[in-house]
């Protein structure tokens, strides 16, 4: 059975030049990255060489887009491009490499994702959680889910750009404080509005949805109801560990729960410490095998 980690990160080639090519956010000069709701990140180059990564991975592996960069978020043309060259370059990309799709949330283009859907390396279409914060979000990015039905392909919610704060803050604050608070939020758009009107889309939220499944008592304390746990969502792993995916998993059952690390910021699990079928089964049901 092939083993999945759904959800990484490797800049391409034409991906780093790109952005060091940049005069705005995001920008890379040499390998620091800028950006405006986060301190300058030392980036490792030996991060994001492909052949060294791929000789650290057992099984498939599912490259993102990285959403907190904002290039979903940028407008007209200047998204565009660089979602170009990310699907460009990460398709050219070696086992056991394959990607998620991204698409510019400001001008949404479904016949472009339609087109990169085709190709068989694309496991599906990551969108950024600032974009489906609330219901009237998740409406305007309709045309793009509804391509992704078409291709029985899922939807991958991804932290997006930290807003800029006030103060001198530490270097994970973005990751545990604002991403969090994206991935409760998004989770909540979804469940209150998004399957009604996509009703067998299969959504994957990183990190746990930011525990937003663990708020059920409050949720129905004020008046919301959750119920028996939606079969097409999925809660991606990284950056916890035993303590909040057993919580989680007690919530929405193990199947829902699916491996993915996202390295380079965070290691794989342990297969030895956790159920076998978050490493296999559940992915393959996300992906529709």
């Amino acid at each position: 059975m092939t083993r999945f980690d759904c959800h990484q990160h490797l800049w391409p080639a034409p991906l780093v030049a790109a952005l060091r090519d940049r005069d705005s956010y995001p920008y890379l000069r040499e390998w620091t990255l800028f950006l405006p709701g986060e301190n300058p990140y030392r980036v490792d180059p030996a991060s994001h060489d492909p052949v060294r990564r791929g000789r650290r991975e057992t099984g498939r592996v599912l490259l993102s887009l990285s959403s907190p960069l904002g290039i979903e978020h940028l407008p007209g043309t200047d998204g565009a491009a660089l979602i170009d060259v990310w699907h460009e370059s990460a398709l050219r990309l070696p086992d056991p490499f394959h990607l998620w799709a991204a698409a510019s949330v400001t001008s949404p283009d479904p016949d472009s994702l339609a087109r990169v859907l085709r190709a068989d390396r694309v496991a599906g279409l990551q969108l950024p959680a600032t974009a489906l914060g609330d219901p009237a979000s998740i409406e305007r990015l309709s045309p793009l889910l509804r391509e992704l039905e078409r291709a029985d392909k899922p939807l991958l919610v991804h932290p997006g750009p930290a807003a800029v704060e006030q103060g001198d803050l530490p270097d994970w604050w973005p990751a545990v404080v604002p991403y969090v608070a994206q991935m409760h939020r998004s989770w909540a758009a979804w469940h209150v509005a998004g399957r009604k009107t996509h009703a067998n889309l299969r959504v994957a939220f990183v990190a746990l949805a930011g525990l937003a499944p663990l708020h059920h008592e409050r949720m129905a304390a004020r008046g919301g109801e959750f119920g028996t746990p939606d079969p097409n969502v999925f809660y991606e792993t990284s950056s916890y560990g035993p303590d909040a995916i057993e919580a989680l998993a007690a919530v929405v059952g193990p199947g829902a729960v699916v491996h993915g690390s996202d390295r380079p910021y965070a290691e794989p699990l342990d297969p030895a410490r956790f159920p076998d079928e978050f490493f296999h089964v559940n992915p393959e049901r996300l992906l529709g095998g």
